[in-house]
This record gives C-alpha cells, structure tokens and sequence, in this order.
C-alpha cells in the first residue's frame, strides 16, 4: 500500500494508524510497500534533508532501483531495451543489491560500489534511496551497516519525494552488474 493510500485509509478510519515495525531482517518480498519510519544504525531523512546532504557534496548517493535483466532466449532481431532511470544527479546506481538475499557476486558487486562512491572510507556519509515505498533502499542500508558503514542515510521517498520537491533529476546508467552465474 502506498503513502497516498495508506493517508486515504486514515482519512476513512478516523483514529487509524498504519505504522510498520522495523524487521529484524532483510525484506524478502513484496517489496513495494509501506516501509518502517525506522532503520537501527541510519538516519532517515526526508527529501530535504537529502537535499541539503547532495547540496553539501559531501555525501555519496546511491540509487538501488531494481532493473530487470534482459531475458535469456529470446528470438533473433529481437529488440530489447532497458527502462530508462532518472536519478539524483551523481548519484552512482546500483541495480538489484536491494534483494533481501543477494548471490555472492551481487554482494561484491555492491561492496565495490561502495568503496567507489567511499573511496574505500567506511565513515564516509552514504545515502541509499529507490522509489517511495521501496524496501530495496530499506534492505540496501542495512546491508551498508553490516558491511560497516558507520555514517548510513536512507530517503524512504527515494525519488519520487525528490521530484515532489521539484528537485533535479538526471538520466542514469547502472553500473555493470555481475554475469548471471
């Protein structure tokens, strides 16, 4: 359910709250859903405060948004094109190391994006963000703790709140994701 929804909801149900408990783990699925206003160990910040961390160039940006792969198998002549991205401008995107379980290479894939963005410094501020109601940001975070990133930001309104606020968007590339094993 989303924000909007979820604000309806309320609206029909005086006295109504809808809160989600931070989990103890990693998001499995379903993972276009209203997330907790928490996660242990990050900042959450809203689109301006993300704002003001991007004016500042001071924080590494990273955009987790799912892309899906190009199916195996398909005829000849095919035309295949990946959905296009906007996204914070300069922010480095990682695509699909939001999954709550993630193949080895997809965690060394992530960890180098990291040390990328870091310069291989696990204090320096980070900022993680998908789409409003993505728990890909939620999960990406968290893994960016337990890897040992001590200074974690995470927008739960990723882009979306970001364009509401008629701040800049930009087209993105992801970066080369690992081969499928």
């Amino acid at each position: 359910m989303s924000r909007l929804a979820a604000g309806v909801l309320c609206a029909l149900l005086p006295g109504a709250v809808l809160a989600v408990e931070e989990p103890a783990d990693y998001r499995m699925d379903h993972f276009r859903e209203l997330v907790p206003a928490t996660l242990a160990g990050a900042t959450v910040v809203g689109p301006e405060g993300a704002h003001a961390l991007w004016e500042s160039g001071t924080t590494a940006f990273v955009d987790v948004m799912p892309q899906a792969p190009k199916p195996a198998g398909l005829p000849e002549g095919t035309i295949w094109r990946d959905k296009k991205r906007d996204s914070i401008p300069g922010a480095i995107w990682l695509p699909n190391v939001g999954y709550g379980a993630l193949a080895g290479s997809y965690h060394a894939y992530f960890r180098d994006g990291l040390e990328q963005v870091t310069d291989g410094d696990m204090s320096h501020p980070v900022l993680f963000f998908c789409l409003e109601d993505c728990w890909m940001s939620w999960n990406a975070a968290k893994r960016a703790l337990e890897y040992g990133y001590t200074t974690v930001y995470w927008l739960p309104e990723g882009t979306d709140g970001w364009a509401l606020w008629d701040y800049p968007l930009e087209e993105v590339t992801p970066e080369p994701e690992p081969s499928p094993q």
